[in-house]
């Protein structure tokens, strides 16, 4: 019997510092796993630095690694689409980031998971390394964020997972261009399983994620897997406009029972301006982040555009 075929997919951006290191630590799990067919699938995002002559020159040591060169920078959840869409030949994809916060060393109890029937095995965090701003925001997204989609997406799960060939399959007929990889791969609704691991602060270098990019990744995921900002809007209409109804009631009746006729003054019509003015803008700048996904959406650009390929037929 064929050992089964499992791919890496991992995109990499600037990774210059983390590559020896991902290098070594991949080609000592496979070696501890001589039962697997192993392929590792490197997506360079369009990096500025020396990531994409290593990657090619690993390409050139080692045939089990193989390179996607993207024409420009578009993005982790379009370089991991480019990794999916070109790892359609193999039983099991394993995707994960390139900086070792996602311990290469998981990824067996990944494949084991799988072969005893899982078609979506998640990488589980039960505690993670980051600190600071970062840290703060990362709980407060995975508290927060689960109460506000409508899909039910594991909290303390990223990218870190496996996904077996029918789970790829669908993946790739997804067409949105607004991704986020966590909430589709809940939604696909494959059986899955858990496995807990330790996430771990990069291995070197900086993060090629910033905050706003990760504020952006955020919306992405609200905006793509919940109504409820535009709930939101409608209920607070409805009680601004229930609150207006009964303020102006309640003073015709003081005025037709003579007990006082109302005055407004400057503060209070500033009051009141600013208040349903921002309401406004508000609502506009809701509606304004759907409706820009749908015109991104509608004019099919592609996701990423390929610069070249090592290593496949």
């Amino acid at each position: 019997m064929n050992p089964p075929k499992v791919a890496l997919v991992i995109p990499a951006f600037n990774e210059t510092p983390v590559l020896p290191e991902l290098f070594a630590r991949l080609d000592g799990v496979f070696a501890g796993r001589p039962d697997v067919a192993w392929s590792v699938i490197l997506i360079d995002d369009g990096s500025r630095d020396a990531t994409a002559a290593m990657i090619a020159a690993q390409c050139g040591r080692d045939p089990r690694y193989r390179m996607i060169g993207l024409s420009r920078n578009f993005g982790f959840q379009a370089a991991l689409m480019a990794g999916l869409e070109h790892a359609v030949e193999f039983d099991a994809v394993v995707t994960m980031d390139a900086d070792l916060q996602d311990p290469p060393e998981v990824i067996p109890q990944l494949v084991d998971a799988w072969r005893q029937g899982a078609s979506v095995v998640l990488a589980v965090r039960r505690s993670r390394a980051e600190s600071g701003l970062r840290r703060l925001g990362f709980e407060v997204f995975h508290r927060v964020f689960g109460r506000l989609v409508d899909v039910a997406i594991e909290r303390n799960t990223g990218t870190f997972g496996l996904l077996d060939r029918a789970a790829v399959a669908a993946f790739n007929h997804l067409p949105e261009a607004h991704r986020f990889f966590p909430g589709l791969r809940a939604w696909l609704g494959f059986p899955r399983t858990d496995v807990l691991y330790d996430r771990k602060d990069r291995a070197a270098g900086q993060p090629g994620q910033s905050i706003v990019r990760l504020v952006r990744y955020a919306l992405d995921g609200l905006f793509s897997f919940s109504r409820l900002p535009l709930r939101l809007l409608t209920l607070c209409g409805l009680f601004i406009a229930g609150l207006g109804f009964a303020v102006g009631l309640f003073f015709i009746v003081r005025r037709l029972m003579g007990i006082e006729i109302a005055q407004v003054g400057f503060t209070t019509l500033v009051t009141l301006v600013l208040f349903l003015g921002g309401v406004q803008l508000i609502g506009i700048g809701v509606l304004g982040e759907y409706l820009g996904r749908v015109y991104d959406e509608v004019k099919r650009r592609p996701n990423y555009i390929v610069r070249q390929r090592i290593g496949f037929e």
